[in-house]
């Protein structure tokens, strides 16, 4: 832990200022709105920017409207942005400040404010917000950035001495060899500002920690490497959540702050183990475990499965390192979704869709556990074997075996073998690798799958598919490539769920939007028992295709001839669908803005999605005008033009490309004439006339500066108006009304409704506040304020009261018993349900200065019920989710704050 003399640098003059890591984020959003800049929620992990896998820095959703792609959504904007970072991972747990998952703030101007207030705002925030000592901070500007540094130094008013001028690596920041660029400055806080001022060395981590990063935005970098001054100057900035809370918290490192230790006390519970007094190493594997329960829950939140690809394989190899680490502190049962429950416990309040995907998080983290604790006992007693030789290193040969063979990651090969004291050969395992690869290409047998970077592997060592499906949904083809129930194998029998490559196939690959063709394949099977393999979807890597499904009758194996047919049902609502979206950003350029940009979109067999940057809604008549537009041209029956023809003609001939896609030089255009030309790879219908019918569902924002629009197109219209329309007569029938009626019949029951919640509201306060009053006797008189007046204790359990009555109660409680009152309340607002705790505490002026807060102490209590929370030093309140546990820790809370008031 940190000294107490560190405590008290940290801790500043003020005594009001935020602690909480809930209080910081907070602060520094109401700060920056104040100050006109428009808060925005956080956008996804699963990021816009094809570019990158995962969000990883806090400016990243507003990179397109720094690069000029997109209108700015607003002059300034705040955020608190969630993130990801994966390229340092051996770090976590090992330094204090090193995550996988973390929370960016900042504040960001395009174009509006520069340096002076950027500068300023920064300052203030930190000093006057936060209450940092002006003695404990040092910044660092460009080597050749005067402008920032006078105005640190005499705008501001910082010790010169405290401002480093820092080389480009350090303090310059680019977009890429090309683009706006500019320099940096960055806030540092001094953990030991005793040392002085001379020879500071920012380098120091035992010292020093930056929390805020200023980049100033002001120039574009030409292929030359020429600077030239831009136009519109911008800000982007970036405040490190969990190194605020670290200052602020007086802790030693970053994960034993309220935003993650929370979660290492759940493991540790698992684990039956004390944290302090674990050794390195055990404390190690606990902050591993906090820090990555936190990534995996949230990335499952924003849509994320694992896999052995992309964003998938960073998923599976966080919940394994998880796994891993539960086990060397001795959990020795499945816990991951323990950890998951203890993960949206602690996070749903800023991220409330964690809670709204509870079931599939959970689901996610059960499922991959169980998978890779098969794995895992496998290749632990193979590995277990060869450590038992007392190797000086484990050759590549033996460490392939473990990949190969029993799925081992090479990774986790590594960590277990560091803990051994020995290295593994990687050359000899790369070389192994490359004669497989070899083997598998003379072979031309099936490549497993369930590997690393298999898919990768297989699209390097097989030939192009060849797509025949624009001209033919049914063709001769064979069989390359197989692997049965996620193994790789020669043979597949019926009841086999089945990956496999076909030479040439007129399944689309799922791709631009469009997903894969489902059909079937059919053939005399090597048993001549009649092969049929149904075909659930078809995915694609680089040019091959791989078909997924299952062998409903016969066997298969690799070699085969078999012939694939789509089901042609779902191929035309899947054209019908993709037609209709090239339609639909036809008509947003037309009635919206002509500059709409496509940001993605989703063509399913029942349903279309459309994302698109614009930086406002789109109204309800403009949405009626557009689907006007669309039904205009369905009904007018233009005949498609498709044609392949060299990209820069196309692009000449006005053709739409998707920002980010990378397009070959020969491309294909579909063109509907008049209304759309775009470069696309789908599949669509022939005439407009065979959409038949267009209408949109649901409008919406899903992040910065995107919108987008959902809806529905042929067949799948009538099946939307069926379900409307039942719907409509089911409330008709409720509300015994006519369908014009419902809205007004409806109106009329929730002004009702209004009127009977405020009644109840107000019941349960008075009922409150009189079960409070029968409380006040119960308070005990313990040690003796400053004014010479004992001290008035009162911790009771008051049950069937929601969290404002109860807060009500205790500030009640406490303005009765006077400045020495410390009063702690908790209870169950459903005493039948144990899954909800209400704990409160209301401290007077005199408990407050004997050293108590009373968010800090309700966080304490909270923690005992399987919860958390916080507020001001005066009155807080927390929650838990473990009922049985609150007799115990209003126990403990009466001990502890008994025992601080008499000293």
């Amino acid at each position: 832990m940190a000294a107490a003399s560190d405590r008290s640098a940290a801790s500043g003059s003020s005594t009001g200022r935020p602690r909480s890591g809930a209080e910081i984020r907070a602060a520094f959003l109401d700060f920056y709105e104040q100050r006109g800049h428009q808060r925005t929620a956080s956008a996804s992990l699963i990021p816009d920017d094809p570019t990158v896998l995962l969000t990883i820095a806090g400016m990243l959703p507003f990179k397109p409207v720094f690069l000029g792609q997109v209108e700015r959504p607003a002059p300034r904007a705040t955020s608190s942005q969630k993130c990801i970072r994966t390229n340092d991972i051996e770090n976590v747990g090992r330094t204090a400040r090193h995550h996988t998952f973390f929370e960016m703030l900042g504040n960001f101007s395009f174009g509006d404010y520069f340096k002076p207030e950027a500068i300023q705002w920064a300052w203030e925030l930190s000093t006057q917000v936060f209450g940092l000592s002006p003695r404990n901070l040092v910044v660092s500007v460009f080597r050749d950035d005067d402008e920032a540094e006078a105005i640190w130094r005499d705008v501001v008013g910082v010790n010169p001495k405290r401002i480093i001028r820092m080389d480009e690596a350090d303090n310059f920041w680019a977009s890429g060899p090309t683009g706006p660029c500019g320099p940096c400055s960055e806030i540092y806080y001094d953990f030991k500002p005793e040392l002085g001022d001379d020879g500071i060395d920012l380098e120091d981590d035992s010292r020093f920690i930056e929390f805020y990063n200023l980049v100033f935005m002001q120039y574009n970098r030409d292929a030359e490497g020429s600077l030239t001054p831009l136009a519109n100057r911008s800000i982007d900035t970036g405040l490190g959540l969990e190194r605020m809370a670290q200052i602020l918290q007086g802790v030693a490192n970053n994960y034993e702050t309220d935003l993650i230790y929370p979660l290492i006390e759940t493991a540790a519970g698992l684990a039956g183990v004390d944290y302090r007094a674990l050794d390195t190493k055990g404390q190690t594997s606990l902050k591993v475990i906090g820090d990555h329960s936190r990534a995996i829950t949230q990335l499952i939140g924003d849509g994320v499965t694992a896999s052995n690809l992309g964003r998938g394989y960073i998923l599976r190899r966080l919940l394994r390192r998880v796994v891993r680490h539960g086990r060397l502190v001795g959990i020795d049962q499945p816990f991951l979704a323990r950890m998951g429950e203890a993960s949206i416990a602690l996070m749903e309040t800023a991220y409330p869709q964690l809670q709204e995907r509870r079931q599939v998080i959970l689901a996610e983290l059960a499922r991959e556990e169980a998978r890779f604790l098969e794995t895992l006992e496998r290749g632990e007693k193979l590995l277990a074997e060869v450590l038992a030789a007392r190797p000086k290193q484990i050759n590549g040969e033996q460490a392939f075996e473990l990949y190969d063979t029993y799925g081992f990651p090479l990774e986790l090969t590594e960590e277990i073998a560091e803990e051994h004291g020995i290295t593994v050969d990687l050359a000899g395992f790369e070389a192994a690798m490359e004669q497989q690869r070899q083997r598998a290409k003379a072979a031309a047998v099936s490549l497993d799958l369930t590997l690393q970077g298999a898919i990768e592997q297989m699209a390097a060592e097989l030939e192009a598919t060849a797509f025949q499906g624009y001209e033919a949904l049914e063709h001769p083809s064979c069989v390359l490539a197989l692997v049965v129930n996620g193994e790789p194998a020669e043979r597949a029998v019926a009841g086999d769920s089945v990956q496999l490559v076909l030479d040439t196939t007129p399944f689309y690959g799922e791709g631009g939007g469009q997903v894969g063709d489902r059909g079937l394949l059919l053939g005399g099977g090597a048993d001549g028992a009649g092969l049929i393999v149904q075909i659930d979807g078809v995915s694609r890597n680089r040019s091959v295709f791989v078909h997924q499904g299952r062998i409903e009758r016969g066997s298969l194996a690799i070699g085969d001839l078999v012939t694939a047919q789509v089901d042609r049902a779902c191929r035309r609502r899947a054209q019908a669908n993709h037609t209709a979206t090239h339609l639909l950003q036809a008509a947003l350029k037309q009635v919206v803005d002509p500059g709409i940009a496509q940001a993605g979109s989703l063509v399913d067999f029942d349903r279309l999605r459309f994302d698109f940057h614009c930086p406002r809604a789109v109204t309800s008549a403009e949405l009626e005008q557009i689907e006007a537009l669309i039904n205009g041209w369905i009904a007018d029956a233009h005949t498609l033009e498709v044609q392949e023809m060299d990209i820069e003609r196309a692009r000449a001939a006005g053709a739409v490309a998707m920002f980010g896609e990378k397009y070959a030089a020969v491309v294909r255009v579909v063109d509907v004439p008049g209304v759309s030309m775009e470069l696309c790879g789908g599949t669509h219908v022939a005439n407009t006339a065979e959409i038949g019918l267009f209408k949109i569902v649901a409008e919406s924002g899903v992040a910065a500066g995107i919108r987008r629009i959902e809806a529905v197109a042929g067949p799948a219209v009538l099946a939307y108006l069926q379900e409307r329309e039942a719907v409509v007569k089911a409330l008709g029938d409720r509300f015994k009304a006519q369908p014009g009626e419902i809205v007004e019949r409806v109106s009329a029951l929730q002004e009702e409704l209004k009127g009977v919640t405020k009644a109840l509201a107000a019941a349960r306060q008075e009922l409150a506040l009189a079960k409070s009053a029968a409380l006040a006797g119960q308070a005990v008189a313990v040690g003796v304020a400053r004014d010479g007046h004992p001290f008035q204790l009162l911790v009771a359990r008051l049950d069937g009261v929601e969290g404002g009555g109860l807060q009500s109660s205790a500030q009640q409680l406490a303005d009765h018993l006077g400045p020495g009152a410390a009063v702690v309340l908790g209870g169950l607002p459903d005493p039948s349900d144990l899954g909800k705790v209400v704990l409160v505490a209301a401290f007077g002026p005199a408990v407050i200065a004997q050293g108590q807060q009373a968010g800090r102490f309700i966080g304490g209590v909270a923690r005992r019920c399987g919860g958390g929370g916080g507020g001001r030093p005066n009155l807080a309140q927390a929650g838990g989710r473990d009922g049985s546990a609150l007799e115990e820790a209003l126990a403990a809370a009466r001990q502890e704050l008994g025992r601080a008031l008499e000293g």
